[in-house]
Protein backbone atom coordinates (compact mmCIF):
# COMPACT_ATOMS: atom_id res chain seq x y z
CA UNK A 1 0.00 0.00 0.00
CA UNK A 2 1.02 3.34 -0.85
CA UNK A 3 -0.16 6.97 -0.39
CA UNK A 4 -0.87 8.97 -3.77
CA UNK A 5 -0.07 12.32 -4.67
CA UNK A 6 -3.59 13.85 -4.44
CA UNK A 7 -4.83 15.55 -7.68
CA UNK A 8 -5.99 18.96 -7.56
CA UNK A 9 -8.09 21.71 -9.53
CA UNK A 10 -7.78 22.58 -12.10
CA UNK A 11 -6.02 19.35 -13.51
CA UNK A 12 -7.65 18.03 -16.86
CA UNK A 13 -8.48 14.65 -15.11
CA UNK A 14 -10.82 16.32 -12.33
CA UNK A 15 -13.33 17.36 -15.41
CA UNK A 16 -12.95 14.14 -17.64
CA UNK A 17 -15.69 11.52 -17.25
CA UNK A 18 -13.76 8.51 -15.89
CA UNK A 19 -14.18 5.08 -18.15
CA UNK A 20 -15.72 1.98 -16.71
CA UNK A 21 -13.76 -0.29 -14.47
CA UNK A 22 -13.64 -3.43 -16.35
CA UNK A 23 -10.96 -5.70 -14.71
CA UNK A 24 -11.50 -6.96 -11.27
CA UNK A 25 -8.13 -8.08 -9.58
CA UNK A 26 -5.26 -8.04 -7.80
CA UNK A 27 -4.21 -4.65 -9.79
CA UNK A 28 -7.81 -2.81 -8.74
CA UNK A 29 -7.72 -4.29 -5.30
CA UNK A 30 -4.26 -2.90 -4.62
CA UNK A 31 -5.38 0.04 -6.07
CA UNK A 32 -8.53 0.59 -3.79
CA UNK A 33 -6.25 -0.13 -1.09
CA UNK A 34 -3.89 2.79 -1.96
CA UNK A 35 -7.03 5.04 -2.13
CA UNK A 36 -8.21 4.10 1.43
CA UNK A 37 -4.70 4.66 2.27
CA UNK A 38 -3.99 7.75 0.64
CA UNK A 39 -7.71 9.05 2.09
CA UNK A 40 -7.08 8.39 5.12
CA UNK A 41 -3.80 9.91 5.02
CA UNK A 42 -5.10 12.98 3.84
CA UNK A 43 -7.97 13.09 6.55
CA UNK A 44 -10.64 12.62 4.60
CA UNK A 45 -13.67 10.25 3.97
CA UNK A 46 -13.87 9.66 0.20
CA UNK A 47 -11.49 9.41 -2.65
CA UNK A 48 -12.45 9.17 -6.27
CA UNK A 49 -9.60 7.71 -8.99
CA UNK A 50 -9.68 11.03 -10.74
CA UNK A 51 -8.49 12.69 -7.66
CA UNK A 52 -4.88 10.09 -7.53
CA UNK A 53 -4.85 11.00 -11.43
CA UNK A 54 -6.49 8.11 -13.18
CA UNK A 55 -9.33 8.31 -15.26
CA UNK A 56 -11.67 5.64 -13.58
CA UNK A 57 -15.13 5.48 -12.56
CA UNK A 58 -14.19 4.54 -8.77
CA UNK A 59 -14.14 5.94 -5.15
CA UNK A 60 -14.02 4.81 -2.11
CA UNK A 61 -15.19 6.03 0.84
CA UNK A 62 -15.14 5.67 4.77
CA UNK A 63 -18.07 7.31 6.02
CA UNK A 64 -20.96 7.15 8.78
CA UNK A 65 -20.27 4.11 9.08
CA UNK A 66 -20.29 2.90 5.58
CA UNK A 67 -16.91 1.61 3.93
CA UNK A 68 -17.17 0.77 0.80
CA UNK A 69 -15.41 0.66 -2.84
CA UNK A 70 -17.84 1.62 -5.54
CA UNK A 71 -16.29 0.76 -9.14
CA UNK A 72 -18.92 2.50 -11.89
CA UNK A 73 -21.46 3.71 -9.50
CA UNK A 74 -24.79 5.71 -10.34
CA UNK A 75 -27.03 7.26 -7.92
CA UNK A 76 -30.44 5.63 -8.66
CA UNK A 77 -32.50 7.52 -6.17
CA UNK A 78 -32.98 10.51 -3.97
CA UNK A 79 -35.01 11.86 -1.68
CA UNK A 80 -35.55 15.35 0.19
CA UNK A 81 -33.04 18.05 0.70
CA UNK A 82 -29.75 19.29 3.24
CA UNK A 83 -28.22 22.04 2.40
CA UNK A 84 -24.31 21.63 4.21
CA UNK A 85 -20.95 23.01 4.35
CA UNK A 86 -18.93 20.56 1.67
CA UNK A 87 -14.42 20.75 0.64
CA UNK A 88 -12.86 18.38 -1.38
CA UNK A 89 -9.56 17.42 -1.20
CA UNK A 90 -8.78 18.58 -4.30
CA UNK A 91 -9.31 21.64 -3.93
CA UNK A 92 -8.03 22.29 -0.24
CA UNK A 93 -10.79 21.32 1.55
CA UNK A 94 -11.73 24.96 0.90
CA UNK A 95 -15.58 24.82 2.19
CA UNK A 96 -18.75 25.95 0.47
CA UNK A 97 -22.13 25.26 1.19
CA UNK A 98 -23.98 22.46 -1.57
CA UNK A 99 -27.26 21.73 -1.75
CA UNK A 100 -27.81 17.94 -1.67
CA UNK A 101 -30.06 15.19 -1.17
CA UNK A 102 -31.03 14.14 2.21
CA UNK A 103 -30.90 10.27 0.88
CA UNK A 104 -29.36 8.87 -1.53
CA UNK A 105 -29.14 5.07 -3.17
CA UNK A 106 -26.36 3.89 -4.90
CA UNK A 107 -25.66 1.24 -7.47
CA UNK A 108 -22.28 0.41 -7.81
CA UNK A 109 -19.79 -3.15 -8.40
CA UNK A 110 -17.40 -3.80 -5.48
CA UNK A 111 -13.85 -4.57 -5.98
CA UNK A 112 -14.78 -8.50 -6.66
CA UNK A 113 -17.01 -7.01 -9.70
CA UNK A 114 -20.21 -7.76 -7.64
CA UNK A 115 -23.53 -5.28 -8.10
CA UNK A 116 -24.91 -3.95 -5.00
CA UNK A 117 -26.83 -1.17 -3.54
CA UNK A 118 -26.31 0.47 -0.70
CA UNK A 119 -28.48 3.75 1.36
CA UNK A 120 -27.29 6.52 2.45
CA UNK A 121 -28.48 9.44 4.58
CA UNK A 122 -27.30 12.53 5.82
CA UNK A 123 -23.33 13.40 5.76
CA UNK A 124 -23.27 9.54 3.56
CA UNK A 125 -25.27 10.20 1.01
CA UNK A 126 -23.60 13.71 0.62
CA UNK A 127 -20.36 11.67 0.05
CA UNK A 128 -22.40 9.10 -2.02
CA UNK A 129 -23.13 12.66 -4.45
CA UNK A 130 -19.73 14.08 -4.30
CA UNK A 131 -17.75 10.96 -5.14
CA UNK A 132 -20.19 10.39 -8.22
CA UNK A 133 -19.80 13.38 -8.98
CA UNK A 134 -15.92 12.84 -9.49
CA UNK A 135 -16.30 10.26 -11.54
CA UNK A 136 -18.67 12.09 -13.84
CA UNK A 137 -15.90 14.56 -14.50
CA UNK A 138 -17.56 16.59 -11.63
CA UNK A 139 -16.29 18.95 -8.80
CA UNK A 140 -18.64 19.96 -5.88
CA UNK A 141 -17.72 23.30 -6.42
CA UNK A 142 -19.79 23.52 -10.24
CA UNK A 143 -22.88 22.95 -7.60
CA UNK A 144 -22.53 26.25 -7.14
CA UNK A 145 -23.71 29.65 -7.86
CA UNK A 146 -20.98 31.48 -10.23
CA UNK A 147 -20.16 33.87 -7.76
CA UNK A 148 -19.62 32.05 -4.72
CA UNK A 149 -18.03 29.08 -7.43
CA UNK A 150 -15.60 32.10 -7.76
CA UNK A 151 -15.00 33.14 -4.30
CA UNK A 152 -13.76 29.28 -3.49
CA UNK A 153 -11.58 29.11 -6.45
CA UNK A 154 -9.93 32.23 -5.40
CA UNK A 155 -9.40 31.64 -1.43
CA UNK A 156 -7.94 27.76 -2.58
CA UNK A 157 -5.82 30.45 -5.28
CA UNK A 158 -4.13 32.00 -2.45
CA UNK A 159 -4.13 28.70 -0.01
CA UNK A 160 -1.77 27.80 -2.81
CA UNK A 161 0.03 30.75 -3.44
CA UNK A 162 -1.01 30.97 -7.06
CA UNK A 163 -0.83 34.28 -8.79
Amino acid sequence: MAVRKITEFPEKVLAEVGKAVTKFDKELEDLCADMFETMYDAEGVGLAASQIGLNLRLFVMDCEGVKLIAANPEIISTEGEQSSQEGCLSVGKVPAVVVRPQKARLRAQNEKGEWFEQDGEGYAARAFMHETDHCNGKLFIDQLPKMRRDMVVKRFKKEKNWK
